[in-house]
């Protein structure tokens, strides 16, 4: 049933993202960081967590689950560093994920070529 859950709500997560794309002018680009902002700005008024509690994967992996661990990951590393944890924080929080995107990407690239849209 988590499986369940999980799947129903990343599908409502991303169908939401779908159609802002779909029925606005915004850009993909920036409706990805509209989501990661959505996702900081949730955890920092406390939402985020329960809700990804509940959801499990389904919350935690779309976008909106990156917003919360560079919120997470700042604000743990300024409760500890003090102000150096603004700059330091969202980058030990997210540098699994983010180097996994670049060696992943860079792989793929060698079995796919790019075509430009007309």
């Amino acid at each position: 049933m988590i499986f369940l859950k999980a799947f129903i709500v990343g599908g409502v997560i991303c169908a939401l993202a779908q159609v802002l794309m779909d029925k606005t002018k915004l850009l993909p680009g920036r409706v990805m960081v509209i989501l990661v902002c959505f996702g900081c700005l949730l955890s920092a008024i406390g939402l985020y967590q329960p809700f990804a509690d509940w959801a499990g994967a389904g919350a935690s992996v779309p976008l909106i689950g990156f917003g919360n661990s560079l919120y997470q990951g700042m604000k743990d590393s300024v409760d500890s560093r003090g102000f150096i944890g603004l700059f330091e924080g969202g980058f030990t929080a997210c540098a699994v994920g983010v180097s996994a995107a670049l060696v992943f990407g860079y792989i793929a690239s060698w079995f796919f070529d790019s075509k430009a849209k007309d």
